[in-house]
């Protein structure tokens, strides 16, 4: 009987899931996108019932299209957006709040009040006291919803991140842990130690009890209940949706580094097994468990990235489907020089200004809609080439290869512009899912599918390379531009 990976995407915007053979290529997918909940200015939530209810649909979907049953799928590996936070009865299953997503800045004022403590919790955990993590989520919920702090000291409620989540409903109720990977974006779990942190706990008045069991990204977690699938799946891998992408890019020697273009715009530089810190507004973070080894990474985190195009779509009406903006970029040689930064959640990596908004730069009066579709590609870039910058700070020397995934890695013009604005070789392979493929990778090594990394490198096919063609005073000068900008966005609210 042959065998297939399945690997559940649970996305910011939708949840997918994708059956894959043992040489990484999809057999089906199904995609079903859900409910963007926005209750006030600045605060986004996600209904996690909805989240389980897509992710299990799209599952039996897949299944069903392939032609395929529980006895097909050899195990299931799980990647998800990170951060996101829910909390949920330990008997019932049901969330007592909506999950608070990763770009919801509601907790400001719990980080500012963390600053006093920001090196303490850098030393412990490689991240910022910043509203963006887990742990002032959880904390905004057990202090606003009634009844929720003193159930969660009884120890009548847990806390999950995604996968953590899906997992507990998986299971039915009977594995609650959370991947190295996840559990290290919380704000609460010391990437040195590889446990949950007292002291952080008490900073945020979080009750011990409510954690999740810390695990590796790729073991057994626990089978599948009997009603999902019609038999039991054992569930052996889980990782944050970034570093997935890290792991199915092959980024596994240290110096490897990979650029994910979604939502957001996420770098990750594998810096083997050893934690280091930043000292230019990177996070320091855990890459992988795996065969009782941690990876570790540098990561940069921009907040805007796809969404920016969704913004040109949705919101201007400057194109009728993300496709067209690269048609429509290409029409105009330059953008005249228009800026456009992408603050519409606040300033992520390397700034860390949650007040910054989004704003538009050298318009004239021929500005047209080209020009501004090009800026906003262009900031996708430029955003990234300010994480280049910090990264190749703390590491000492410049990066000279790029790995790039994503719904954004297929547009040309943009990886081109990158390459340029970079002065780095970008390499995109003939598979841009590499968030599911990591996940489908970190399972498939559990069970046997996969026997080592070098059957999972064989897999990987190079589509194109891109190499910088930008001469070094047109560099210069756009990058000059774009620092402009970006200072001037912040002044804004100062």
């Amino acid at each position: 009987m042959d065998k297939y990976i399945m690997a559940l995407d649970q996305g910011t915007t939708s949840s997918r899931t994708i059956i894959y053979d043992k040489k990484g290529n999809v057999i089906s997918v199904a995609q079903k996108e859900f409910t963007q909940i926005f209750p006030h200015e600045g605060w986004v939530e996600h209904d996690a019932m909805e989240i389980w209810a897509t992710q299990m649909g799209t599952a039996q979907e897949a299944l069903l299209e392939a032609g395929l049953t529980y006895e097909n799928i050899a195990a299931i590996g799980i990647t998800n957006q990170r951060e996101t936070t829910i909390v949920w009865d330990r008997k019932t299953g049901e969330p007592v709040y909506n999950a608070i997503v990763w770009q919801c800045r509601r907790t400001a004022d719990y980080a500012v009040r963390l600053k006093p403590h920001e090196d303490m919790i850098r030393a412990k955990t490689g991240l910022l006291a910043d509203p963006y993590f887990s742990g002032t989520k959880l904390a905004w919920i057990l202090d606003n919803v009634e009844g929720a702090r003193e159930r969660a000291e009884n120890g009548e409620l847990l806390f999950g991140t995604i996968e953590c989540w899906l997992i507990w409903k998986m299971t039915g109720g009977k594995s609650h842990v959370s991947d190295y990977s996840n559990a290290c974006r919380t704000m609460l779990f010391d990437i040195n130690t590889l446990q949950w942190d007292e002291e952080l706990c008490e900073l945020l008045n979080i009750p011990m009890c409510m954690l999740p069991t810390p695990v590796e990204c790729s073991a057994h977690y626990g089978d599948t209940i009997i009603e999902l699938f019609g038999g039991p799946i054992a569930i052996t891998g889980s990782a944050g949706d970034q570093q997935a992408a890290l792991f199915g890019e092959t980024c596994f020697n240290e110096g490897d580094v990979k650029s994910t273009y979604g939502t957001g715009n996420f770098l990750l530089l594998n810096t083997g097994e050893k934690p280091v810190p930043s000292k230019n507004g990177l996070l320091t973070t855990i890459a992988w468990g795996l065969n009782g080894k941690v990876h570790d990474a540098l990561e940069g985190s921009v907040f805007v990235c796809g969404a920016a195009v969704q913004w040109l779509r949705d919101e201007m009406e400057f194109i009728k489907k993300a496709s067209e903006s690269e048609e429509i970029a290409k029409s105009v040689p330059d953008t005249a020089g228009v800026y456009v930064v992408p603050a519409f959640a606040g300033l992520g990596a390397p700034y860390w200004d949650p007040e910054a908004r989004g704003s538009i730069f050298g318009i004239t009066r021929g500005t047209r809609k080209e020009h501004i579709v090009r800026a906003t590609l262009e900031s996708l870039a430029y955003q990234n080439e300010d994480l280049f910058d910090a990264m190749e700070s703390d590491i000492g020397h410049q990066i000279r290869t790029l790995k790039v995934d994503g719904g954004a890695a297929l547009n040309d013009m943009l990886m081109q512009f990158q390459a340029d604005i970079s002065d780095v070789n970008v390499v995109r392979y003939a598979s841009i899912e590499s968030t599911s493929l990591g996940a489908a990778y970190l399972a498939g090594l559990a069970v046997g599918y996969y026997d080592s990394l070098e059957d999972i490198i064989a897999n990987r096919e190079i589509a194109r390379e891109f190499i910088p063609q930008m001469d070094e005073t047109t560099r210069t000068e756009k990058l000059n531009g774009w620092t402009r900008a970006v200072r001037a966005t912040i002044k804004l609210h100062d």
